[in-house]
């Protein structure tokens, strides 16, 4: 019988209410805490605290706190990421961030998707899907991207666009949902 966590990692339905989830989770928080808490003049690159959390925390990235991710395990970040203040990354399956990526204040990459049925839903039961993030994209401030999206490189999200849909190399979206212009 497979673990919640196998299931999770395997992209099936999970409960997220779950000792060993918990258990990561909280390893994830004190990461984040210890990393929000720093000094500004040692979050200049990527801190200890995130370099030790994150499946592969890139090289010569900065992330501005305050910054929140679920596990942390699950984030793969290329060369010269930047993330600004406020970002949420729940990573429940895996996020990848490409190269010279610039992620704006306040956005949010979601990876879990709840249960439709309320009384499953209120059990923990969840699904994950991966996000794909190219290089060289520039995500503005507030930008919502939603399960299971890829997005091509050179792409540009605009500021509160909330993408649905996967998204082409060298395309601008903008609006909710998130639309060409």
């Amino acid at each position: 019988m497979p673990t919640e966590r196998q299931k999770m990692e395997a992209g099936g339905w999970y409960t997220c209410l779950d000792d060993e989830l918990e258990s990561l989770r909280m390893v994830a928080l004190d990461a984040v805490h210890a990393h929000n808490h720093l000094p500004p003049s040692e979050r200049r690159t990527l801190s200890a605290p995130l370099c030790d959390l994150f499946g592969d925390p890139g090289t010569g990235c900065l992330i501005e706190a305050p910054f929140h991710c679920s596990y942390g395990c699950h984030i793969r970040l290329g060369a010269e990421v930047f993330i600004n203040s406020g970002c949420v990354i729940l990573d429940s399956a895996p996020v990848a961030i490409g190269d010279g990526t610039m992620i704006g204040p306040g956005v949010q990459i979601l990876c879990a998707d709840h249960h439709r049925d309320p009384v499953k839903r209120r059990a923990g039961i969840e699904i994950a899907y991966p996000v794909t993030i190219g290089a060289d994209v520039w995500i503005g401030a507030g930008a919502v991207i939603m399960p299971g999206v890829t997005i091509g490189d050179r792409v540009i999200v605009g500021a509160g666009a909330v993408v649905t849909k996967d998204v082409s190399d060298d395309a601008t979206v903008v609006g909710v949902p998130a639309g060409p212009i």
